[in-house]
């Protein structure tokens, strides 16, 4: 059932005190949190709801936490902890008076971002707006934007042949016996020697032990295989429930270092790519392609991230343009006059492909337009704040929706940051300006 709207009852109770009692009603959250349109959010998030069951939590509850995880970097754990004894954070998530104990489960937070899916886009064109509202974004900063692209790493470890087959044979191990499947045997110690060994054979470049090792945990790993089918054998149920493992371990088993083609780097997260960067300190990164756009003159309040989404199965960065382009448009709600990109767009599908201008270009690249192609590096720290200050940097969350998740929640935090250090600035200002009302008073005027 749809969630109850956020009411405050404006009265004092005996034993417990009032927020914005005890707060400073100027602090930067208790300001955002009042430019934050949250019943537009409520509205939006409305229709994913059925009429019948019990209601759900709070709107501006559940979506308070994610935007202070994503703002100051926390884990789910880590906002549900802190939000027990910070006052700000509990008024930002609508609360009137002090509460000393966690209403809800921390897994709500994994429920709601489920629930939520395509609708995350909706907080992002929200900041945006109270960006804009706030002052700290303008309309012309929006017309001229900058496009690239990055990878998201996903939470693996360095895949290699001997721990990708001794992850498969442990999961196979623990599928089997959480559905009751007693195995002739579980080679576990077998298998955690021959990883072991292997890793420290090749250190040693002793490639033939090393090699060796291989051989005795892919044989391992067949044998498992091949006793689990045996048992399932006409029973539907578990041969429903161990296909996708057993595919998995298949394709793990099979695959060799070199080949061409799809290979599986993880046996927990199927969906990890491998992304070649070029990069002398990471050669190839694991995870999933995601495209970030940002305005290319810095506005007041800074560089905004005004579309970011993920980007699966590695397309290649010029027949994505298009439909980024689009996307930022109806998100920002202002159409783009110029867009600024690197050499890895040569060959791009945008609609106006004389607006679009790659790094390098010489023709008709002169004036505003060469200063403006200068400001394209511009995004790069963008995305290392992304990574640093935000989530960006490792994906923790699962699937392909956890990847996508990720990518758009990471530049909702930073746009709130940049909104946080905005109202900041301006609440400086302001006192500054007072103090020197105060300590510097106007002349009287000598004609009276």
């Amino acid at each position: 059932m749809r969630p109850k709207k956020h009411k405050t009852t404006g009265s004092n109770d005996l034993f417990r005190a009032r927020l914005d009692q005890i707060i400073n009603m100027k602090h930067e959250l208790v300001m955002l949190a009042g430019k934050v349109d949250w019943d537009w959010i409520d509205g939006e998030i409305a229709p994913l709801y059925s009429e019948n069951g019990r209601p759900g939590i709070e709107t501006r509850f559940v979506i308070g936490l994610l935007l202070l995880k994503h703002i100051y970097g926390l884990s789910d754990e880590g906002v549900c902890e802190r939000w027990v004894h910070d006052p700000y954070f509990q008024f930002f998530t609508g609360e009137e008076f002090f509460q000393h104990v966690f209403p809800h489960e921390r897994s709500d937070l994994s429920h709601w971002r489920k629930r939520l899916g395509d609708k995350l886009e909706l907080l992002l064109a929200e900041s945006l707006r109270v960006a804009h509202e706030a002052g700290a974004l303008r309309g012309q900063d929006l017309k001229r934007v900058t496009v690239d692209t990055t990878v998201q790493p996903k939470a693996i470890t360095f895949p290699t042949d001997a721990k990708l087959q001794h992850a498969a044979i442990k999961g196979l191990n623990r599928l089997a016996k959480k559905h009751g499947i007693r195995l002739r045997q579980s080679y576990a110690r077998v298998a955690k020697a021959a990883a072991m060994m292997a890793g420290r054979y090749a250190h040693a470049k002793q490639f033939r032990r090393h090699q060796r090792q291989l051989r005795i945990l892919r044989s391992r790993l067949g044998r498992i295989i091949r006793d689990i089918r045996r048992k399932i054998v006409g029973q539907p149920a578990l041969e429903e429930a161990f296909a996708l493992p057993l595919s998995r371990a298949t394709q793990i088993r099979s695959q060799q270092q070199r080949q061409r083609g799809w290979k599986l780097y993880s046996f927990h997260a199927p969906e990890v790519e491998c992304i070649g960067k070029g990069k002398a300190s990471a050669p190839y990164e694991f995870g999933v392609k995601a495209s970030i756009v940002t305005n290319n003159r810095r506005a007041p309040g800074g560089l905004f991230v005004l579309h970011a989404r993920a980007m699966p199965d590695n397309p290649y960065d010029g027949h994505t343009l298009r439909d980024v382009l689009d996307r930022t448009e109806t998100l920002s709600g202002c159409s783009i006059e110029r867009a600024y990109v690197d050499k890895g767009y040569r060959g791009h599908d945008a609609q106006n492909p004389r607006r679009v201008f790659i790094s390098g270009q010489k023709r008709g690249v002169f004036g505003v337009i060469k200063r403006e192609l200068r400001r394209r590096s511009a995004i790069e720290p963008i995305i290392g704040h992304l990574k640093t200050e935000g989530h960006l940097g490792r994906c923790y969350l699962k699937g392909r929706a956890g990847d996508a998740a990720n990518v758009v929640l990471s530049a909702v935090g930073h746009n709130f940051r940049r909104i946080l250090a905005w109202l900041r600035e301006l609440l400086r200002l302001f006192l500054f300006q007072l103090w020197r009302m105060l300590a510097c008073p106007a002349p009287l005027n000598s004609a009276s």
